[in-house]
């Protein structure tokens, strides 16, 4: 914000300042207490002819606009459901109150009560007879304008819309439609599970050890007991113990946080879906999503979505392909036998944007992600992983290949779900984490620790289980079709800004 703005924004607050000094001096209290709503903007607008000149509406909202021609003024008010014109008249509300509303600006809140009508121009409006404020707003707010169909002054600044998110949904409403979208989402995925027994749990944020996936954790400190917790970064291995405890379906629907990187795809603070059920394996888990993802997408009315020009059916059989498949498919070549040099000098032959530095599953991974990925439009499940990159699933039963059974969705270029036959061999288990551990001791901050708690709870018995989990932000940015995650997080992690 330049010096000017902020001087500017200074003058504006003071004048609203002593407006509200003026309505103080009128009697009227500029921070009310309540006030009867009646009716909503959207359900008069729709049903027009149910409540014209006969019925009386009272209605609270947002001043938007306002055209004042002497002793009659009209304005737009917005609620939650959207925006409807007020008819103020002095004759009506009496010279205090009309007074009092000369004293208002965009921004204001107020109460309204009066008869529906419609104006010359055939425009529905509330011809105002009680006015009250509810709210006298101190801090402008962007001014939208239209003309002949054109937007000025559109408050699009995507940082500052991000920063003050308050300010987004008031200007701009359409995103608080993403908002409610993302409630209905998920409702639905909470009933689709609720609906098949599941029952849903909750687990420790603050855990003494991370673990359940690769990543960096956030540390704190906890002063009573002078230890160091982490924020998880999964809740998968406490879901385990629970099926271990006899539960047969758990899920829970979690915050997690993972000291990482921001793109469009990441947020360091997330919401995932993650499920377990005993007596099923990967291939169950498979069907299982996709069912889920159709379910969910017909019950909000989005079977099909558009992503840079495609049409993606997401009601369409998903189809299913191997990772080194995939990888001999866009390399020409089968890298399944090579080493960690033949895969570097790989990368350097064609100039691929993979760092150099990376163990082999690391390498791996980016390498797929590289070449494969942005190419996984259409929903497609990649199954049979490398063990090296999966240390929490079961190898792949009547295979001599080091693969495991675990699958990812990608739809739109993004993982959408991952999934494993989970690794309930507490002795392969043991040999899984200590090589992580190993790679954690050659430089691989993301490695998973060695978590003898719950070695302990599979040592006392985990029977074979399917797991499962959803990354709730992404599947709101495919069912919505918006591009950043930071569109679908109401408050998504920023730079702090500079003063």
């Amino acid at each position: 914000m330049t010096d000017e703005t902020q001087t500017t924004l200074k003058e504006l607050i003071a004048t609203r300042k002593e407006k509200l000094d003026k309505l103080l001096e009128l009697g009227i209290n500029p921070y009310g207490y309540q006030y009867e709503v009646t009716h909503r903007a959207r359900e008069i607008l729709e049903e027009y002819e149910t409540y014209a000149e006969t019925t009386e509406v009272s209605l609270a909202g947002r001043l938007m606009s306002i055209r004042s021609m002497g002793k009659a003024s009209f304005a737009h008010i917005q609620d939650s459901t959207g925006r409807i014109q007020m008819y103020v008249k002095l004759d009506a509300v009496g010279e205090k109150h009309y007074q009092a509303f000369s004293l208002l600006d965009i921004g204001d809140w107020v109460g309204v009560t009066g008869k529906v009508m419609k104006t010359r121009t055939g425009e529905i409006t509330i011809f105002t007879e009680r006015l009250r404020v509810l709210t006298k707003s101190l801090h402008p707010i962007p001014v939208v304008k239209e003309k002949e169909g054109e937007v000025y002054d559109a408050f699009s600044d995507k940082e500052q819309r991000y920063r003050q998110r308050y300010l987004d949904l008031i200007v701009n409403p359409e995103v608080k439609e993403i908002f409610v979208s993302r409630n209905a989402i998920i409702k639905s995925l909470r009933g689709f599970l609720d609906d098949r027994g599941f029952v849903e749990v909750e687990t420790p944020v603050l855990q003494p050890l991370y673990g359940g996936a690769s990543a960096r954790p956030f540390t704190t400190h906890h002063n009573s007991l002078d230890t160091d917790f982490y924020l998880r970064i999964a809740d998968e291995l406490y879901l385990k113990r629970l099926i271990v405890g006899g539960f047969e379906k758990v899920y829970e629907i979690a915050k997690n946080f993972r000291n990482e990187g921001m793109d469009r795809n990441h947020n360091p603070e997330f919401t995932m879906l993650e499920w377990y059920q005993a007596f099923v394996d990967y291939e169950y888990e498979m069907d299982m999503v996709e069912e889920l993802i159709q379910t969910v997408a017909r019950q909000i009315d989005k079977t099909e979505i558009r992503f840079n020009g495609a049409t993606i059916d997401l009601t369409q059989t998903y189809r299913r392909e191997s990772f080194f498949g995939l990888l001999e498919g866009a390399l020409g070549e089968d890298v399944r036998t090579y080493d960690l040099p033949q895969l570097q000098a790989l990368i350097k032959d064609r100039d691929l944007d993979v760092a150099l530095d990376l163990n082999y599953g690391q390498t791996l991974d980016k390498l797929f992600g590289e070449v494969v990925e942005p190419d996984l439009i259409q929903p497609t499940f990649i199954i049979d992983f490398p063990r090296e990159i999966s240390p929490l699933a079961k190898k792949k039963r009547n295979s001599d290949d080091d693969l495991v059974e675990r699958f990812e969705l990608f739809i739109a270029g993004m993982e959408i779900a991952n999934s494993f036959s989970e690794l309930n061999d507490p002795l392969d288990q043991r040999e899984r984490f200590e090589e992580q551990v190993q790679l954690r001791t050659e430089g691989d901050e993301e490695a998973q620790m060695l978590d003898e708690e719950f070695l302990t709870a599979i040592e006392v018995g985990m029977p074979p289980t399917g797991g499962v989990g959803i990354g709730i932000d992404r599947l709101v940015m495919l069912l919505t079709e918006q591009r950043s995650i930071k569109d679908v997080i109401l408050f998504p992690q920023l730079r702090p800004q500079q003063q």
